[in-house]
């Protein structure tokens, strides 16, 4: 290229720098450094091609590039460990993503983990179209040459990958503009102004809202019709102007600086390996890094940068869907932006006539849209600098577009006709009102013809009004109108093995599991038992994937039972995503989940709970006696180094249901188990006197503990733990806090070494004293809680509860009903059926009764000697009874070990002198026999 080609632009701008700014240095230096920076780039050997991030202009000038040109090399702004999966488009509708997924991570902060890099593809892409090319042209490379996905992460500061804390007070995120997830967005030619007053200058002056809609104004409809020297000098102007405007930030400088010396070292590479001619190649990257200014620029740039070798992360690669939401979401875009791109690109072709190329196979491709024909030999290039097209550029007034009424008057009849159809109140009447709004608006903003965004403000000023009658606002309802939120779909053999896997074994649900949306499934299993496997893999996936996957709408799964009938609602179409990831885990479900089982056993921070719900999860999902073995023996070592009783109440729950399983289907304990019984009852006894003192363990925790000890005594002691341990623990206890008092007062007990009556005693103490009285309710939330370890106490709390709602006074007693309710509502599932059911045995079941019903702990009870001798004086009480039926007599006596004759008088039964000289024996075999 000639010296010469821009030096009347130079002058222009020189002049311009020195009339319009106080000193022409600096101002001066930036305009004719933007200059220079469109004519390094122009100069390079190897074409250079700058786009915008899903930029229609960008695509339909690389359709009519690609087409003249026709490279045998096109290199691409891409991660170049994404390579092997650009194929796999084939079997997608796009937009869909290339992912790059890491859940174990080596050589980057543990909270990074999982990694994931996206780079989202729509066919109105400049990038999809070199893809296209490349891959349906014989003897075309497509070779992608920036950092790879482990090196986006190296590059990173060292703090949160997604760029900071998340904004607690952020609106919720839409369920289409989530199908990316957490991940790093690649900014495939990303070009928008990193200098905030610079974007809100544009903004102001160009009398937008927004990047999106300025962009789409004074750079896309411009550049639509433009030729391709215009095309390549205004993008490198562009970018060239926001690289010298952006803030120096050390960090961001840096890594554009490196990707740029990447992307080259790479091209230098390849072109010494090949021996291709740079003449014959194409190089495909964003207008921003176009405009570089790194020594290793061009292909005969400094070779001085030194690539870092990757982590030790392992890196697992597919597709996943896509859609426009989500691509405007990830990249700051305007809601719609990139679905008015879309529409923008369906009408550039008609109006062009570009044919753009897709790859053959594609779903929603036509046939024949790409050439299948060997590459024709590139024409040569020519040595005549290309003419100097920024100075006409620069000085023609805006191009005013005719305004297409046909076309505005159809957006605002079908604008009132969606409008109508959900829920507004709008009219032939308002159809006008919108055209002419947008007119108005267009001509307020120096547009002829009203843009896309124009139409929209019109619309949601003439029909929205002041409400939403449904779940559509108008301005939404424009977004669909113009294209809606495509959302793209991965084909069966572009999943990965797990994912395919898991469609083969849903097959005989007769479903369309890759159709969007909620499916039901209904699973008779009864009657067609090859179902059951079905419900096995809907019941893993519930487990692994997002809630709203699999749900359950009748049937459940738990320890020892299994359904004969189930109901689900999948959607795992919508889902695709975390199906597709978990394919980066393993090759089936099973493996999946049996690993992160192991990774919540084993993790450093796991307690035992969490390790014995791991237990619980391998026998329900993987019926595997080897996993719950070996997670069994993990949870065994955790209980053996916890120091806390936080998770006292979940263990007590768990060791239940996993010894009623184990006794119900196993003909012996697992030896984990056992083991587990007897270290938690010296693991327990241990910590039981420092828990009761203990101001932050809890009366709940402590209760959870007794009902171990108590729960599991007798299995303990069969195994060889000795009761000692325990009452040594108990008497040691000296608690404070009233409602640990009254715990400690139930385990005594329990022990033997309080009675009830000694029990009852001290209780009508406490009512008794008004110094304790305000107290009172927090001992018997302490009762209430004992009934965990020790449910035979339910009748006297059920008598302890009565008298303190008859004794106590209203301003002791209100406060704490809510005490009462929120104990009742913390372990109503085990406590409040205790102390309902046996209320219903006490009191009363009329009202009739009620007056008359003396309450059982105060009636009166006779002396056990009065007793005996009332019975006495009645005639022996059973003797007579007992008399009357020798045998049974007899039977009972052998029972005993009564060996003696029977001595009666010569007139009176056998039995009768036996009987009365052990009148104790009597009394109870009467009531014995009385029941």
């Amino acid at each position: 290229m000639r010296e010469g080609t821009f030096e009347a632009l130079r002058a222009q701008l020189r002049d311009a720098a020195a009339t319009f700014a106080d000193g022409p240095d600096a101002l001066e230096g930036i305009l004719l450094g933007m200059v220079d920076d469109v004519d390094r780039a122009l100069r390079e050997p190897l074409e250079i091609f700058p786009v915008c991030h899903h930029s229609p202009a960008s695509a339909i000038a690389m359709a009519r590039r690609l087409r003249e040109k026709r490279p045998r090399v096109v290199y691409l702004e891409l991660c170049e460990d994404m390579a092997p999966l650009l194929p796999e488009l084939r079997n997608c509708r796009l937009p869909v993503a290339v992912q790059a997924f890491a859940s174990e991570v080596e050589g980057f902060p543990a909270d990074w983990a999982p990694l994931s890099v996206v780079a989202p593809i729509t066919e109105a892409s400049a990038e999809y179209q070199a893809i296209a090319y490349a891959l349906d042209t014989p003897g075309v490379e497509l070779v992608l040459v920036d950092r790879s996905s482990d090196h986006v992460f190296q590059w990173l500061p060292r703090q949160e990958p997604g760029g900071g804390p998340v904004d607690p007070d952020a609106p919720p995120v839409e369920e289409e503009a989530a199908l990316h997830g957490d991940a790093v967005g690649v900014e495939i030619g990303d070009l928008r102004p990193r200098f905030a007053e610079l974007e809100e200058h544009l903004l102001r002056h160009g009398r937008v809202r927004h990047w999106s809609e300025w962009w789409h104004q004074y750079v896309e409809l411009p550049l639509g019709d433009a030729d391709h020297d215009t095309y390549r000098q205004v993008m490198i102007l562009i970018g060239s102007l926001f690289r010298r405007l952006a803030p120096g930030d050390p960090s961001r400088v840096r890594v554009d600086e490196d990707r740029e010396r990447h992307m080259w070292t790479r091209m230098r590479q390849h072109l010494a390996a090949s021996g291709v001619d740079p003449e014959d190649c194409l190089y495909v990257c964003g207008a921003f890094h176009a405009a570089s200014r790194v020594a290793e620029f061009g292909v005969h740039g400094a070779d001085t940068f030194e690539i870092s070798p990757p982590s030790g992360s392992r890196w697992q690669h597919g597709l996943i869907p896509s859609s426009h939401a989500a691509i405007e979401a990830q990249f700051g875009l305007a809601a719609g932006s990139v679905s008015i791109a879309a529409t923008e690109w369906a009408k550039n072709l008609r109006r062009t006539g570009v044919r753009p190329f897709r790859l053959a196979g594609q779903a929603g491709a036509k046939k024949g849209g790409t050439s299948k024909k060997a590459l024709a030999p590139a024409r040569a290039a020519s040595t005549a600098a290309p003419p100097d097209r920024l100075s006409g550029f620069l000085r023609r007034p805006p191009v005013l577009d005719a305004l297409d009424e046909a076309e505005l008057l159809g957006w605002s009849v079908e604008i009132v006709r969606a409008a109508r159809r959900n829920g507004y109140l709008a009219s032939t009447a308002d159809a006008i009102a919108v055209f002419e709004t947008s007119i108005l608006l267009a001509g307020m903003r120096d547009r002829a013809k009203p843009t896309p965004y124009d139409f929209q403000d019109a619309a949601v000023t003439c029909i929205e009004k002041d409400t939403v009658p449904g779940r559509r606002d108008v301005r939404r309802l424009v977004e669909i109108m113009m294209g809606g939120d495509r959302v793209g779909q991965v084909g069966y053999d572009a999943l990965p093995p797990l994912a395919r896997d898991v469609h083969d074994r849903l097959a005989p649900l007769n479903l369309k599991l890759q159709q969007r949306g909620v499916q039901r499934a209904l699973l008779d299993i009864a009657s067609r038992p090859e179902l059951e496997r079905c419900s096995d893999v809907l019941w893993m996936l519930r487990y692994l994937m997002p809630h709203g996957a699999a749900r359950p709408i009748m049937g459940e799964r738990r320890l020892g039972e299994r359904s004969i009938q189930e109901s689900w609602d999948l959607a795992l179409g919508t889902h695709q995503r975390a199906l597709i990831e978990l394919g980066y885990e393993g090759v089936s479900i099973e493996q999946v989940l049996e690993q992160r089982l192991r990774r919540t056993a084993y993790d450093p921070h796991a307690t035992t709970a969490a390790v014995l719900g791991a237990v619980e999860d391998a026998i329900l999902y993987l019926r595997s006696r080897r996993l719950a073995d070996e997670l069994g023996t993990r949870a065994l070592e955790v209980l053996a180094t916890e120091r806390s009783v936080d998770g006292a109440p979940e263990v007590l729950r768990r060791v239940r249901r996993l010894l009623a399983y184990y006794r119900t289907n196993e003909p012996v304990l697992p030896a984990w188990v056992e083991s587990f019984v007897k270290t938690g009852y010296a693991h327990y006894c241990t910590l039981l006197p420092t828990a009761f003192t203990d101001e932050d363990a809890s009366v709940h925790q402590v209760a959870a503990m007794l009902g171990f000890l108590f729960s599991m005594e007798s299995l303990a002691l069969s195994l060889g733990c000795d009761r000692h341990q325990l009452e040594l623990a108990v008497a040691q206890s000296h608690p404070e806090e009233p409602s640990k008092v009254a715990l400690l007062w139930a385990a005594q007990t329990h022990l033997g070494r309080l009675s009830r009556a000694d029990l009852r005693k001290r209780c009508d103490d406490l009512l008794g004293n008004p110094l304790v009285l305000p107290a009172y309710p927090s001992y018997l939330s302490g009762f209430l809680h004992a009934l965990e370890p020790v449910p035979g106490l339910t009748d006297f709390v059920v008598e302890a509860v009565s008298n303190a709602f008859a004794r106590l006074p209203d301003p002791v007693l209100l406060p704490w009903l809510t005490t009462l309710i929120s104990t009742l509502r913390a372990g109503g599932s085990e406590l409040a059926p205790l102390l309902i059911r046996e209320a219903g045995r006490i009191f009363p079941g009329r009202l009739a009764a009620l007056d008359a019903w003396v309450p059982p702990w105060r009636a009166a009870r006779p002396e056990p000697a009065a007793a005996r001798q009332a019975r006495r004086a009645s005639g022996g009480g059973g003797s007579a009874l007992l008399a009357a039926h020798p045998e049974t007599c007899d039977a009972v006596a052998r029972l005993l070990g009564c060996d003696g004759a029977w001595e009666t008088p010569a007139d009176g039964p056998q039995g009768v002198a036996l009987l009365s000289r052990h009148p104790d024996t009597a009394v109870a075999l009467e009531g014995l026999l009385a029941r």
